[in-house]
């Protein structure tokens, strides 16, 4: 009896600790994975009725180490007000690429990534140490088109304890992490624009001014236009502003 009691202590750990993770789970978040879900669902049953060679919506398929495709990680939580917040990443000045700006965790597929979620959660550990057993996907957006051609794969996760994610930033290419409000990518508050125009396409890029203890921010291009697609979803309701996307934007490729 005594050895049966030893054997089944780790399990009952597994059991306790699962349970309080449960309880830490507030209501309204709960709802929201389940509605986002329901998106997740509803996008890919359409993807099935399209094409190959046509735009896809929801991308969650495998990954074939294509050096044109990448994911990023669009991770919400709750703050102590019950606010969304999301987090966000200064990129390294180091780097060849979007050196010095605000960019959500994430990057291109590697060899051995199963699909878009595993890229994304891959990148996100690597690049600020988000353990991904904290994170609870629970939808993948529309893919975008960078200018470069390459497909961007927005994955949104629940990170349903905040407390329990310590960040440990790779400084090769990472500068500082924050978070911001998710609604305030549909609001015209902090917001600046700049027209412009791409082979006879005009359209808009947006710029959000987050300002936190420590520093000031500056949102723009396609990360300022995925987190606002992002709140759109999450709030059921479009921005207070027009958007204008530049048309290559919306280019699919798989």
């Amino acid at each position: 009896f005594f050895w049966i009691i030893i054997i089944s202590l780790p399990k009952l750990f597994f059991l306790f600790f699962s349970a309080q993770m449960a309880c830490n789970r507030s209501e309204r978040l709960m709802k929201l994975g389940e509605r986002l879900r329901l998106y997740n669902t509803i996008n890919t049953q359409i993807q099935e009725f399209v094409p190959k060679n046509q735009e896809l919506g929801v991308n969650q398929i495998p990954n074939n180490t294509n050096s044109n495709r990448a994911a990023v990680l669009v991770c919400l939580f709750e703050d102590s007000q019950g606010h969304l917040r999301v987090i966000l990443t200064k990129r390294a000045s180091t780097l060849s690429s979007y050196s010095g700006e605000v960019a959500l965790p994430g990057g291109k597929v590697e060899e051995g990534d199963a699909d878009d979620i595993e890229t994304a959660l891959r990148e996100a550990e690597e690049e600020i140490g988000l353990d991904r057993s904290l994170v609870d996907v629970v939808t993948v957006l529309e893919s975008f088109t960078a200018k470069k051609g390459i497909t961007v794969i927005p994955v949104v996760g629940i990170l349903w304890d905040r407390n329990a994610f310590n960040p440990l930033i790779n400084t090769a290419e990472v500068a500082s992490i924050f978070d911001a409000p998710l609604e305030m990518f549909l609001k015209d508050e902090n917001r600046r624009e700049q027209e412009l125009e791409h082979m006879g396409d005009k359209y808009v890029i947006h710029f959000f001014d987050h300002q936190t203890e420590n520093e000031k921010y500056i949102i723009w291009a396609l990360t300022a236009a995925i987190l606002i697609k992002a709140a759109s979803v999450v709030y059921q309701r479009p921005p207070d502003f027009l958007e204008r996307r530049p048309r290559f934007w919306n280019r699919s490729r798989q």
